[in-house]
């Protein structure tokens, strides 16, 4: 293998799977997606898109913020411990991510002007995000090692109330990315070198739902969330400590090079479709069907403003080829005396990412919720609490690209999750 053709292919695969990590608006399929973001809807296994009664609706339906009346805050926290398992088909050595605890804040506020039809919001929030890290010597470390992202999004929102029981709501996404990508460059099992990307930027998207209560028993809620591409600027970085490979093609070793880089990297649309029935006054069952435009994800360029002759170019296109994905959400309620509820939910979230393109960095795959909820409601305070358990059951990777060393993302992947989320509200 001539040293040319090894290193140029290298890069190329090299940034392509960290670039993926950029991608997940969730975490796989959940991805780096967030769709928890709120402690009452995650007990409800985030079927909450026709109910939303509290402020969270900012994210889950923006019409919904009409049900609220006077000013209402409602701040919470989704921590999460999360572990990704690989076991190496070759030496059946097994593997856990290093990054396994995140916390993820909320922040949102409605005002609903008395005798008035219009309501109005702000959120904040960050509906993308998480991390990965791999250990260096999974067998995998020329496909991927680590990868960061962090989006936040600011969300002011505006309702309407056209007639009883229909409102419509619409709000300006502004948001803000922030990546930091690495990976190994040659060597397969050895922190010798590294090439790296860190960039942030802007955009704005829009956000729109729909409530219509059909029945005093039966309501349908419809969110939609526009897609965003956010133009990164920043730089990229490489170095080499040794020489590679002895007797397969001289690398030669150099320090740390550094050169201005950025990529318009593409984030999906989303989009719910919710019915809620309450049978009585007591209970509140809903289903959601939650969808996500990862299909957007195609071929994405990583513009650099140098690069080393035959080892790094300039300019690597990045194929991804995702695939859109559902989310089934159930989640049921029930109400007692004293302003207290209990909540239960289900959710099943199908993979996104083909075999060929798959990345360790998503570690994607079919996956289970299951959540249980508490909270209480008075006249001016409310709070929740909720317990979230996911569960993916084993993925067996074949046929995924090689690097030009020859290593692969092939292999088996496991997926379990704890996550405990706390919301609490004030109406004043």
């Amino acid at each position: 293998m001539r040293a040319k053709n090894l290193t140029r292919e290298t890069c190329g695969w090299l940034v392509g799977w960290t670039g993926v990590v950029a991608m997940l608006s969730h975490c796989g399929a959940t991805g780096f997606r967030l769709p928890d973001q709120d402690a009452f809807a995650t007990g409800r296994g985030e079927a909450f898109a026709a109910t939303a009664d509290n402020p969270s609706a900012l994210y889950y339906n923006p019409a919904g913020i009409t049900q609220l009346e006077g000013h209402q805050v409602r701040v919470g926290v989704y921590a999460l411990n999360l572990r990704s398992r690989y076991t190496s088909p070759q030496t059946g050595l097994s593997f856990d991510n290093e990054k396994d605890l995140h916390a993820i804040p909320q922040f949102y506020y409605t005002y609903s002007p008395e005798d008035s039809p219009w309501s109005f919001g702000l959120g904040l929030y960050a509906p993308f995000g998480l991390s990965s890290k791999w250990p260096q010597d999974t067998g995998f470390r020329t496909v991927a090692t680590r990868g960061e992202v962090r989006y936040y999004t600011v969300n002011p929102v505006v309702a309407c109330e056209l007639m009883p029981g229909l409102s419509v709501g619409a709000g300006v996404t502004i948001n803000h990315a922030e990546l930091d990508l690495r990976q190994g460059l040659v060597w397969p099992a050895q922190p010798l070198d590294l090439f790296a990307f860190k960039g942030d930027g802007w955009d704005v998207g829009y956000n729109l739902g729909l409530r219509w209560q059909v029945h005093e028993k039966l309501v349908l809620g419809v969110s939609f969330r526009s897609t965003t591409t956010v133009g990164l600027d920043g730089h990229s970085r490489a170095y080499n400590l040794m020489e590679f490979p002895p007797g397969v093609g001289m690398v030669p070793a150099f320090p740390e090079q550094r050169w201005a880089a950025g990529a318009n990297w593409p984030f999906p649309l989303k989009a719910i479709f919710g019915v809620s029935w309450r049978p009585t006054l007591d209970w509140n069952l809903e289903f959601n069907a939650d969808y996500t435009g990862w299909n957007r994800l195609r071929t994405v360029t990583l513009h650099q403003a140098g690069g080393i002759p035959g080892l790094i170019p300039s300019e690597v296109p990045l194929r991804l080829n995702w695939e859109g994905s559902w989310y089934y959400e159930f989640g049921v309620t029930r109400y007692f005396e004293g302003g207290w509820h209990v909540s239960a939910g289900y959710i099943w979230n199908e993979n996104s990412v083909p075999d060929a393109t798959y990345s360790p960095l998503v570690a994607d795959l079919n996956r289970h919720f299951g959540s249980v909820g508490l909270g209480w409601r008075g006249d001016r305070l409310t709070w929740d609490l909720a317990y979230q358990f996911g569960y993916g059951p084993r993925r067996t990777v074949t046929g995924s690209a090689p690097s030009a060393t020859g290593q692969t993302a092939d292999g088996r992947y496991r997926f379990l999750s704890h996550a405990l989320a706390v919301s609490v509200g004030w109406r004043f």
